[in-house]
């Protein structure tokens, strides 16, 4: 038999390339397809698609302190995301979380812990596919409050002794004259229980550690910029209160709710009960959800 000639060869070469990433284009077709398909089935209410939730984390945290709930809200069908709270001050992280909001199509319910509250209250006045606010164990704030104030309303928050004695500051380059970030320190001291007696408590002292490793600091200065117009006058809200939380005093939160008119879920947890009652919390978020015709 004669020997095939080079471009031969060559022509069989690109042929069998060209079968292969035609296949390959036509398997990935086949996957998108498969896979868009339980969202698009996902109904809701009036059988439209269910809303997006947007979690933001708090102070001394980060997106991966909602990991137990956004699991939750993914099996249920939900499309979740968990953007970073760059923790710089009301305005900015408020603006920043309003850029990202623009790009998420159709409606939102924005979720927000602890000082995420003060975020998701700003940011929410700007954002018109934000149908509804959940706060979880969070700051519920009026125009013209900060964080300082809302701590001292009340007596018994563990983070309004001496900072000293329950934070590290540290200079960040590019801050305003004089700002540090602050990071909780682990270790008990005087009236400060520690971290995990502060902020994390009813959480495995395994768990605790490697949140107090993996902890973004709070910028001083944010703790005194006063926040925005509420959101929580024009938006349907929820609020999820930790009844043994040591952070934000469970009469503070139950007064912030109340006043913003928030349907009201007591919890036995802390600080952190998106981490200790994710069920709890998912309920209500799936509640607020709901709510989104």
């Amino acid at each position: 038999m004669r020997p095939t000639s080079r471009p031969a060869r060559r022509r069989a070469r690109l042929l069998g390339a060209s079968c292969v990433l035609a296949a390959a284009a036509a398997l990935f077709a086949s996957t998108s397809q498969v896979t868009a398909a339980p969202a698009a089935a996902a109904g809701h209410r009036d059988g439209g698609p269910k809303p997006t939730i947007v979690l933001v984390h708090g102070a001394w945290a980060d997106a991966s302190s909602w990991n137990a709930v956004m699991g939750r809200l993914q099996h249920a069908g939900y499309t979740v995301y968990a953007p970073p709270n760059p923790l710089r001050g009301v305005a900015s992280d408020a603006r920043t979380l309003t850029s990202f909001l623009a790009t998420v199509p159709g409606p939102v319910v924005l979720v927000g812990h602890s000082y995420g509250g003060f975020v998701i209250t700003d940011a929410a006045t700007k954002s018109p596919n934000v149908k509804a606010l959940v706060y979880d164990d969070a700051y519920i704030p009026a125009e013209g409050e900060t964080v300082f104030q809302i701590n001292a309303a009340e007596p018994g928050s563990c983070v309004t002794a001496d900072p000293s004695t329950f934070l590290n500051l540290v200079p960040y380059p590019g801050g305003p004259a004089g700002d540090v970030d602050a990071y909780l320190k682990w270790d008990a001291n005087g009236s400060y229980q520690g971290f995990q007696g502060c902020f994390a408590n009813g959480v495995p002292t395994a768990e605790a550690r490697l949140l107090a490793a993996g902890q973004r600091p709070f910028a001083v200065s944010a703790g005194s910029e006063p926040s925005g117009a509420p959101a929580w006058k024009s938006l349907p809200s929820w609020a999820v209160v930790g009844t043994t939380d040591h952070v934000i005093v469970p009469a503070e939160q139950l007064a912030m709710a109340r006043r913003a008119g928030a349907h009201v879920t007591e919890v036995e947890a802390g600080h952190l009960s998106l981490v200790t009652r994710p069920d709890v919390v998912t309920r209500v978020i799936k509640e607020a959800a709901g709510s989104v015709g």
